[in-house]
């Protein structure tokens, strides 16, 4: 064996000498030029924010001060304020518990942390109260969790949305008339768009998609997905009445709302047995399997039930992981087709085009009956629909999704004094890693780093990543230099990705 300890020893005695002996000059510590930033005339001193949850910092299922303080607009006001920008004023929650009290009763509930296993939500009671006006006469904030594209010219929407109604300067007020009485000279119009698609999606398409631009929102359900042609003649009419006092902006495409991970978490096939199991439940799907056969038979030749249908709906568990078993409302009726077979429900097993919401996590492999252990949910129990986003209604959240963004990008490709910040580009490179300062975040719940706890909303670090994407898009644009300016960007480790049980 070498004695390396020896010439460790002897290495660091020369070390010794040479300090004692000052036979070296001290090393300096390097000094990095500064570089001033320069807006390159834009006016920065008025800067109004309008949008939905994102634009409000809504992290972790909730709204709370510290999230709001991490907001992508109020990191941008920071940075804003070096280019003579102004105060940044925002409808601050009462505590950092998040949520709405009202009559000493949770209305809308706390926000979730990490208790080592999973997301939970906060034990304890918000201070918020709903109706209460936030404290403040005017701000610059008009970020409203909820609203929906045309939510945000709807006049009386602060009776509807509780976190406008905190904020609008009158019950008949609309978020972009509130937004421009500030007089802004800057502004940024973000994520809108993404909840015309969201509700659709979390509730596993129990909406519609709008076809017909003629039906009034007014008649939209609640989980319905706007038509592009009304959220075209919106988005249009907003970014116009924005600009209209001169003040430049930025407008964000609308992500893929999918690559997140209350959508990408659970996986399709989470059902793990043995052999002797999956015999079981097979026998118990026997008469279904049964039954679609003799469909098949009494219809062939007819084109209205195929093979390739009745495989796809053919119950087969085995040994291993195994695919849910679900109910699909777009599968073939075939009590429409023949009364005999009017008992035969819509089953099949989950495929990995289909996407579970991130609740079902907890609700899968429960009892549906506590005395019963053969109605195991997603198993002998097939999932409702609301479990469930299936491939036809992913692509209609797809479909929406790109028609508002062509929308979107013609406007900023067509006003000079627009910049484009590509959101759904960001996710989708976010769903395979994105580099910010010494991190790789991703799209993974809890250690990705990207997205809050909710699996929708996005941390301190990723809203602060968000208004760096921004900064970059002002300095393309419009000639400013954010991205070389000494401080002229939000650094990483200066925004949390999780906060503690203990912050109240």
């Amino acid at each position: 064996m070498k004695n390396y300890k020896y010439i460790g020893l002897f290495l660091l005695s020369l070390g010794i000498i040479s300090c004692e002996n000052n036979d070296f000059e001290p090393i300096e510590a390097a000094v990095m030029p500064t570089v001033a930033l320069d807006a390159n005339g834009l006016n920065l001193s008025k800067y109004v924010a309008v949008g939905a949850s994102f634009t409000a910092g809504y992290t972790d299922g909730a709204l709370f001060k510290a999230a709001q303080e991490n907001s992508f607009p109020n990191i941008l006001a920071s940075k804003f304020s070096m280019a003579d920008g102004g105060e940044f004023n925002q409808p601050l929650m009462i505590d950092n518990i998040g949520g709405f009290v009202a009559g000493g009763n949770a209305v809308q509930p706390p926000r979730l942390y990490f208790n080592g296993a999973g997301p939970t939500r906060l034990n304890a009671l918000p201070t918020t109260t709903l109706g209460a006006r936030a404290a403040g006469t005017s701000f610059n904030n008009y970020g409203i969790p909820g609203a929906k594209s045309f939510h945000l010219t709807f006049a009386g929407y602060a009776t509807l949305n509780p976190y406008f109604g905190r904020m609008a300067s009158s019950a008949t007020a609309t978020v972009v008339g509130d937004a421009l009485a500030q007089q802004p000279t800057f502004f940024t119009l973000s994520e809108v768009g993404g909840n015309d698609v969201l509700g659709f999606a979390t509730s596993g398409g129990s909406g519609v998609y709008q076809a017909d631009p003629t039906v009034s929102p007014a008649n939209y359900g609640g989980n319905d997905i706007t038509n592009p042609l009304v959220f075209d003649q919106v988005f249009s009419g907003m970014v116009t009445a924005m600009t209209s006092g001169g003040a430049k902006g930025v407008i964000a495409t609308v992500p893929n709302i999918t690559l997140l991970p209350y959508f990408t978490t659970v996986p399709y096939n989470p059902i793990p047995m043995d052999a002797a199991t999956a015999n079981a439940v097979n026998a118990g799907y026997t008469q279904y399997n049964g039954g679609m056969q003799q469909a098949l038979a009494a219809l062939a030749g007819t084109g209205l039930f195929t093979q390739e249908e009745l495989d796809k709906r053919t119950i087969s568990f085995s040994a291993g992981q195994n695919a849910v078993v679900i109910i699909d409302e777009d599968l073939t009726d075939l009590g429409a087709i023949n009364p005999a077979f009017a008992a035969i429900p819509k089953y099949r097993q989950a495929t990995a085009e289909d996407l579970l919401v991130l609740p079902s996590s907890a609700f899968i492999g429960t009892l549906a009956d506590p005395s019963n252990p053969a109605s195991v949910n997603g198993v002998g129990v097939p999932l409702a629909d609301k479990w469930v986003l299936t491939a036809t209604e992913l692509a209609a959240v797809i479909t929406a999704t790109e028609a508002y963004n062509t929308t979107i990008k013609a406007i900023a490709n067509s006003n000079n004094n627009i910049a484009l910040v590509d959101l759904n580009a960001i996710l989708i490179e976010a769903s395979g890693g994105i580099r910010f300062d010494n991190y790789t975040m991703t799209t993974s719940l809890v250690t990705g780093g990207l997205v809050s706890l909710d699996g929708i909303h996005l941390t301190g670090r990723g809203y602060a990543l968000m208004a760096n994407k921004i900064l970059e898009a002002m300095d393309a644009k419009f000639g400013s230099n954010f991205t070389t300016a000494t401080n002229g960007l939000a650094k990483a480790d200066d925004y949390p990705t999780n906060f503690s049980p203990t912050l109240r």
